[in-house]
């Protein structure tokens, strides 16, 4: 096997904001990769770093009383830590507020320049004259030009979901100061022209991601439509980078961001004594991102193209995940679902959740559940009752009984440690191709035939009246549990470490499967995996509520009622069931989703609804029957014209929104009430 030099990198964790069991689906499936990838005895670094810079980075810092630098090094530290404590090993976790970020950035700028990949234009902004900064859209609040909903953010409303400029606002107030109307300012701003490398684009994203999020994203490159150039300056006041030869103009922080996995690269290789571009630029070393799907177009549209720019080595593979859910649900503060790694790891073993992660995740972007009953139920009846039952009983046995020596095989336990062998491929290209969700799939079906093997034997039996016979099966059982762990060793790497004690050896690579252990002393046996408690799973829940802001203490003046109307203006609304051909995310809006509709003989329909925190993949509406408001005048919005309104409902939590939808036969185009 041809040794491969790998560079893996994971989405930096942004240092506002504590670890969260969601980022860890991530963190995980990367650790698991890496592992493998290590264990077959491959060259493979796995780099990551904090997001340091940026407006709520500094707002945060300055509310606090102290600076951005203390502010992302006490992140830092309780970052690292929670990886270390979900068994996470990086090869090297560093900042983006270094040194050699800094230079990277500006290298890159330019490379672009030179490569005339940038150019410059005004940009009209709102400016605090009391803060004297520059406001980001989200940092602006006000009432919303179209409703006249009181309170909304400055780039769209969330009740009425039009997006608008903080400009049209009447009211517009800084949000940090809450004080005045903010000024309107002509700032010049770099722009990085991403239409240039359309083509390039366009080739690279049909070999370099998954066939379905490369679709997606070739959508954008429609023939009469450009790609929107990318801003990639800010003014001061900024905590990041300040441009070379451009004062009071800083780099964006999501340009430094995916510069930082070079920056992380090169500081491992000034540790370690190696070159940058044997690494990074080398034309056989190979080069991966594991990132959301909810950063997709940064990392396969902006970055390759800056790459590109700048004559760096593009990534070789972005790998696209889906999101976590709980219980089926989008992780809620208020149910107690948004679970940090710091409250999970207080109630619970970290090694449960990487067991049950990797029973969940494949190498799609579908999303993942982790479902409390489920969770307790593999990680008992799985990991605990099948696979870790087989060490617990044999080397218990073999210790009290047998003085802790192996003897022979018996050859039926040979012929089943055959078996296991047999696998061993198999299972590698299920990690290769990041079907994790198989390999325990595939451990446990070994593990089965294990545990028929033992209860078939009755060593408890015949250790009465054959102890060398018995000897023979504690020792086949033994090598199968061996096996099974090797296996698991990417997964459960101190689970892993804790079985190489019991029987003598070393950290396990993927050669280790060619080894029987035979005739030789175990040590004693400690408890490799306890049983997940129903009240520890209640406690981890109540501890996360107990966490969560308290709506009534933060909670905003009521928002008087509307002028009433009356029944006739009711009824003038025309409820109308639609099918639902297409529903896709909206680009430059977080909140937006466009659905295209078929109202039978009443033609097509086009409509931005402001679901996507409901639907973050919009794409389950497809096929569905959905109930509109089908005479609600078209609105003309930045994205493109509405033409009328999905009718939806749920609580508060505009996260918890459903669409309707109609009951019986209905077919598109009926009337509803």
């Amino acid at each position: 096997m041809q040794k491969r030099r790998i560079v893996v990198t994971s989405a930096l964790p942004y240092a506002n904001g504590d670890i969260h069991i969601g980022h860890l689906v991530e963190y995980l499936q990367t650790d698991f990769w890496v592992r493998f990838q290590k264990m077959r005895g491959h060259e493979c670094v796995y780099v990551c770093a904090d997001d340091t810079h940026g407006t709520p980075i500094m707002i945060r810092a300055r509310k606090e009383g102290i600076t951005p630098e203390e502010l992302i090094a006490e992140s830092y530290k309780r970052h690292t830590k929670d990886f270390d404590d979900f068994e996470i090993e990086f090869d090297n976790y560093y900042s983006t507020n270094s040194p050699e970020n800094r230079d990277f950035c500006a290298t890159i700028f330019s490379r672009a320049k030179k490569n005339n990949a940038v150019f410059y234009k005004d940009v009209p902004q709102l400016y605090c004259p009391n803060d004297k900064i520059f406001l980001p859209d989200r940092f602006v609040r006000g009432t919303c030009p179209k409703c006249g909903a009181k309170d909304q953010y400055g780039d769209s409303c969330e009740k009425c979901s039009s997006t608008y400029s903080p400009a049209d606002m009447e009211d517009a107030r800084c949000a940090i100061c809450n004080t005045g109307k903010p000024e309107i300012r002509n700032s010049e701003h770099i722009f990085f022209n991403l239409e240039m490398f359309r083509n390039y684009l366009a080739n690279w994203l049909t070999t370099h991601v998954a066939p379905d999020v490369a679709n997606k994203l070739l959508e954008w490159f429609g023939e009469d439509s450009k790609l929107h150039p990318w801003d990639i300056s800010r003014d001061a006041p900024y905590f990041g980078f300040e441009i070379p030869d451009h004062p009071g103009k800083f780099f964006y922080v999501w340009l430094d961001a995916p510069v930082g996995y070079m920056a992380s690269l090169l500081n491992w290789c000034y540790k370690k004594g190696k070159n940058f571009d044997s690494w990074w630029n080398n034309p056989d070393a190979e080069l991966y991102h594991f990132i959301g799907k909810d950063i997709v177009r940064f990392h396969c549209l902006f970055w390759p193209a800056l790459l590109h720019a700048s004559n760096y080595k593009g990534p070789t593979q972005v790998f696209v995940h889906g999101f976590l859910t709980v219980n089926g649900e989008k992780m809620s503060k208020s149910r107690g679902t948004f679970i940090s790694a710091r409250t999970y790891l207080d109630n619970l073993d970290p090694a449960h959740l990487r067991y049950y992660y990797a029973c969940k995740i494949n190498n799609t972007t579908d999303d993942v559940d982790l479902n409390f009953d489920d969770f307790t139920l593999r990680v008992n009846s799985d990991l605990v009752g099948k696979i870790t039952n087989l060490a617990s009983r044999g080397a218990q046995m073999l210790n009290k009984k047998l003085d802790g020596k192996m003897g022979d095989m018996d050859d039926e336990g040979r012929a089943i440690v055959a078996e296991f062998r047999s696998r061993a491929q198999t299972i590698a290209d299920h990690y290769e191709a990041r079907r994790f969700s198989q390999v325990p799939v595939e451990v446990c079906r070994l593990a089965d035939l294990a545990n028929e093997y033992f209860d078939r034997k009755e060593p408890w039996k015949t250790i009465k009246t054959d102890p060398e016979a018995t000897r023979q099966v504690l020792t086949s059982i033994l090598n199968m549990f061996r096996l099974l762990t090797i296996y698991l060793t990417p997964i459960l790497p101190r689970y892993s470490e804790k079985v190489a004690v019991l029987f003598g050896e070393h950290a396990y690579s993927w050669r280790s499967l060619d080894t029987d252990l035979e005739n030789r002393e175990i040590s004693n046996y400690e408890y490799l995996a306890v049983r997940v408690l129903p009240e520890k799973v209640e406690a981890m829940v109540e501890a996360s509520k107990a966490a969560a802001p308290n709506p009534q203490a933060t909670a905003e003046p009521v928002e008087p009622l509307k002028p009433e109307v009356d029944i006739e203006q009711f009824a003038a609304l025309d409820l109308r069931v639609a099918l639902v051909e297409n529903a896709s995310t909206v680009e430059g809006s977080d909140k937006l989703i466009q659905l295209s509709l078929d109202l039978g003989a009443l033609g097509k329909r086009n409509i931005f609804s402001g679901i996507r925190a409901s639907y973050p993949d919009p794409s389950v509406l497809n096929g569905k029957q959905i109930v509109i408001i089908a005479n609600l005048k078209p609105r003309k919005m930045r994205f493109g014209i509405s033409e009328g309104m999905v009718l939806s409902a749920g609580g508060a939590d505009h996260s918890q929104l459903c669409v309707l939808v109609p009951a019986g036969d209905a077919k598109p185009g009926d009337a509803i009430g």
